[in-house]
């Protein structure tokens, strides 16, 4: 059991649960020594004694992890701890390709093309190193939020391939993808990823898949015997060349595929040139090449379940009309038509039984929201063993102390008798609020959406603040290190508009710079009058309009008045009495003060 807020190896924290499948559950956690998200995939519980799965797992994840590709999400560590197998990747922020088809069809035929082209790189690339993915799917590749995509599972979807016969749902959610050769139980080639890459192609042309059907059985028997439909059926705009790559990439014989994911690129990458159109419908060659003379068969060549096979009594040469030579070879005609007919029988039998995992097994019973004493009963009364150590997890649906799931998991095929885990609710997910201040409003919220809260659980309340710069968080409620539930809880967030009103400082008989810079810092700005002074030194304020102690608010503008400094004393010559005598009457009518302005400059601060 992984709690959140567990240490993986001491070294991956548990941040948050993302999701689980057939065969692994995987978390969303935190490497404390690289400092970066990651994905941490663990082998689910009921495999993790079965040692040829351990081992492909650890191999096939080694050798996933030399797939290093900017289409493909990186490996970077796998292990082992307390018996149980764990992958950590690289982590996808983003939806999966199923989710983006759903949200975003019809898609621009560009976007579909530049899409594919993406996944046949990186797809490419693990055949260049002898790696089939074999469950090639929509769900299997990721699209982060640049709309790059990002091809998942190829450690898993090998290692387990051994045991999907047995795994009825995982093969459900496949089946939609599987190559003829597959369905009829053949070893999987490059053709078969090939073949899945074009009925992804189709669904990103037509937002569906092409089969459908009761049973996966019914699905898997119509990818070897029915065509697949034309995409310019569902919509007509889709250009024949983008078509021909459809039809071709999913050709029923694998000879007729492509034979590489690089000529699929390339032909998928001129499919809306201009110089293609008016292209003839792509039609596989080993479907339409004519008739051939066969060599006879032996008895030696016929399988052995038809050797001792009744041949049809033969009709006397009297009662038909024809030739004795063409009646026997329209006998031997019937018997190979009987043999052909029994073998599509038996071949699809023998996929029914893989598909469901044989008629021994019985399916477990759905407890979920029960409690846990009728949980046990129903399970009991179904000749179901109950583990009577029950695993604890956070849900945000189920009822505090009621049933989450099982392990095996509900309505999963299973041999009779099996024990089975029961996963009680603890309520919904608590985690610890982080703290957010001093953090700019829109990292805030961005960081409580990565946690589940939505952002109509968000309030924010604005408010001048001398200290805290404007456009970050002054306070949060709840405060930082509290438990909280993002589903429910809504946090307050209170925003710094920057400076508000405030007392003006008295600088007057100040230098000047000290004056600006004062200015500066308090988010005001300045103009200036300069004028001569026999009082104050050149550079000292001898006023501020408005004056000292006014209430001011910031980028209001402050007018200084500095000093030039004295007056230049005039000059003087030897007078004579007369001049003296006139001398001393113009200076007598010449003003004497000191404060006349002799320049005046404004300047405007760098807040303006």
């Amino acid at each position: 059991m992984i709690d959140i807020g567990s240490k993986i190896n001491g070294r991956y924290k548990v941040i948050g649960n993302i999701g689980s499948g057939g065969m692994a559950n995987v978390f969303l956690a935190h490497d404390l020594i690289l400092d970066r998200d990651v994905a941490v995939k663990v082998l689910r519980f009921d495999f993790q004694d079965d040692k040829s799965a351990i081992r492909r797992f650890q191999r096939e994840a080694l050798a996933a992890s030399e797939l290093v590709h900017p289409n493909i999400v990186g490996v970077y560590d796998v292990g082992e701890e307390d018996g149980m197998q764990y992958l950590v990747m690289e982590y996808v922020r983003g939806t999966d390709l199923k989710k983006y088809i759903k949200n975003n069809f019809p898609l621009p035929f560009e976007n579909v093309v530049i899409i594919m082209r993406q996944i046949l790189s990186g797809i490419s690339l693990a055949h260049q190193h002898r790696i089939i993915h074999r469950d090639l799917k929509p769900q299997n590749i990721l699209m982060d939020e640049d709309g790059n995509v990002k091809i998942a599972d190829f450690g898993i979807a090998i290692a387990l391939s051994e045991t999907s016969l047995t795994q009825t749902n995982t093969l459900l959610g496949s089946v939609h993808y599987l190559s003829p050769e597959q369905a009829r139980g053949s070893m999987a080639t490059r053709q078969s990823d090939i073949y899945a890459l074009g009925i992804i192609l189709y669904e990103l042309l037509t937002g569906s898949v092409p089969f459908e059907g009761e049973s996966a059985v019914s699905i898997a028997l119509k990818h070897f015997q029915t065509e697949v439909p034309s995409v310019r059926e569902v919509n007509p705009a889709i250009p024949q060349a983008l078509e021909n790559v459809v039809l071709h990439a999913t050709a029923k014989e694998a000879m007729d595929r492509y034979v590489s994911a690089d000529e699929m690129a390339q032909d998928i990458g001129t499919s809306l040139s201009p110089d293609r159109y008016g292209e003839p419908r792509y039609e596989p060659k080993a479907m339409i090449e004519e008739t051939k003379v066969l060599t006879p068969l032996t008895d030696s060549d016929m399988p052995e379940a038809f050797k001792n096979m009744d041949e049809p009594p033969e009709v006397e040469d009297e009662e038909v009309d024809e030739p004795e030579e063409p009646k026997k070879k329209k006998s031997r005609k019937k018997i190979w038509i009987i043999a052909l007919v029994l073998l599509l029988v038996v071949g699809g039998g023998a996929i029914a039984l893989a598909m469901i995992g044989g008629s021994k097994e019985v399916l477990v019973p759905d407890v979920s929201g029960m409690s846990q004493t009728e949980a046990i009963e129903a399970l009991e009364a179904k000749d179901f063993k109950v583990n009577p150590k029950v695993e604890e997890i956070s849900n945000d649906k189920i009822e505090q102390g009621k049933v989450v799931k099982t392990d095996p998991e509900a309505l999963r095929p299973v041999k009779p008798g099996i024990e089975v885990t029961l996963y009680i609710s603890l309520g919904s997910r608590k985690v610890d609020m982080p703290d957010l201040e001093n953090e700019t409003y829109n990292d805030a919220v961005r960081t409580l959406v990565d946690l589940g809260f939505k952002e109509s659980q968000i309030t924010k309340t604005t408010v001048k603040s001398d200290e805290v710069e404007s456009g970050k968080v002054i306070s949060q409620t709840p405060r930082a290190d509290k438990e909280v539930d993002p589903t429910k809880d809504t946090v307050e967030l209170t925003v710094s508009e920057g400076r508000g009103s405030f007392e003006l400082r008295d600088m007057v008989g100040r230098d000047e710079w000290s004056t600006k810079d004062y200015l500066y810092g308090v988010e005001l700005n300045y103009t200036e009058v300069r004028v001569n002074s026999d009082t104050f030194a050149e550079g000292t304020v001898i006023s501020m309009t408005p004056p000292g102690g006014s209430t001011v608010t910031a980028g209001d503008t402050i007018t200084l008045t500095i000093s030039l400094g004295r007056l230049p004393e005039p000059s003087t010559t030897e007078p004579s009495s007369t001049s003296t005598s006139t001398s001393t009457t113009e200076s007598s009518t010449t003003p004497s003060s000191t404060t006349t302005p002799t320049e005046t400059q404004t300047t405007e601060s760098p807040q303006g």
